[in-house]
């Protein structure tokens, strides 16, 4: 399995938060609120791209809206192998501030 980077992890954590309303401007959104820092569309879609490519990600189009001028929105999902590279990073990330915790308490 491929592994992830840290802006990958955060897209992957946006979708399953946003769940059916994970859409590029969406997730975009949700970046910037949750780490204080104003996130770019490219720098929400280039990981997107790779995530898919990759198929940790699918993505679906949805119904055309007035609002949007008929363009429909592409809706991003988890995949299993996406669900796993993502908890597989969770487990290195954990271990590795865990053993930190312990050295820095010594």
């Amino acid at each position: 399995m491929k592994s992830i980077t840290r802006k990958e992890e955060l897209v992957m954590l946006s979708i399953l938060n946003l769940q059916e309303n994970a859409y590029l401007i969406a997730i975009q959104g949700y970046l910037s609120q949750v780490t204080g820092k104003k996130t770019s569309l490219t720098s929400a879609h280039l990981p997107l791209s790779r995530l898919e490519k990759n198929g940790y990600i699918e993505s679906k189009f949805g119904e055309a809206t007035a609002v949007r001028g008929g363009r429909r929105k592409k809706i991003y999902n988890m995949t299993k192998l996406g669900l796993e590279a993502l908890h597989e990073y969770k487990k290195i990330s954990d271990e590795l501030w865990e053993n930190y915790l312990k050295l820095a308490t010594q």
